[in-house]
């Protein structure tokens, strides 16, 4: 489905859930709008990726809405006939968590809701290998997933007015890490010392979508 956002944009919708093979086709597609901007020349702006939508902007005294859409239904189509992307072939990142504790407040009450150990909560969060689907909320705030089927909780009845910078946390099919201190409705389970976004860094974002992330265990 293919709507407009306002005079400058149209938000293709690929589908409603949060879903990996969805979110490749989002980049996928995403991929391809860059390619027409530059082979084709097609005044596209920079797409904007979400779970499971794509927000492109385009120029619009150069290119009306409904040709727009043409070009992007072309393009879905493209993408369609391909095999799915796959992941970036760099080594993931590895994150060095603190669980429990201070850093970690909700981790047993966690275990409790699901049944697990707290030792069995921190092996199951540390045993995937989560994909960055997109970056939002917050600078450098990567969406991780998808979090193991036993640890799938709702978020938070009441939203904490202060998550420390660094927290791990989970929502839902999704695990995070908060790049700064801001409020957040998540469960903490547990701190780290990595920098997320780091304004003199280049890129200052540490993840990007499509990177791959290990959460590590680590001591104190």
């Amino acid at each position: 489905m293919i709507v407009p956002f306002g005079d400058e944009a149209l938000l293709v919708v690929l589908g409603e859930s949060i879903d990996e093979a969805l979110n490749r086709r989002v980049h996928a597609l995403a991929a391809a709008v860059d390619r027409d901007a530059a082979e084709a020349r097609t005044p596209w702006g920079t797409p904007v990726a979400g779970h499971a939508s794509l927000l492109v902007p385009f120029d619009p005294l150069r290119l009306g809405p409904k040709a727009a859409g043409e070009l992007l239904e072309g393009l879905i189509a493209q993408i369609e006939t391909q095999p799915e992307p796959e992941d970036r072939a760099s080594p993931p990142v590895e994150i060095a968590v603190r669980y429990g504790g201070e850093g970690g407040p909700d981790l047993e009450e966690i275990a409790e809701r699901t049944g697990l150990t707290g030792y069995q909560v921190v092996e199951a969060h540390a045993s995937v290998t989560y994909r960055v689907h997109l970056l939002g909320f917050v600078p450098g705030f990567a969406y991780l997933g998808e979090l193991p089927e036993e640890l799938r909780l709702p978020r938070r009845d009441e939203p904490r007015t202060r998550v420390p910078a660094g927290s791990v946390a989970i929502a839902g099919r999704q695990t995070c890490v908060y790049p700064a201190e801001t409020p957040g409705g998540w469960h903490l389970i547990g701190r780290t010392d990595v920098r997320l976004w780091l304004a003199r860094r280049d890129p200052p974002a540490l993840l990007a979508p499509g990177d791959r992330v290990r959460f590590v265990p680590a001591a104190g």
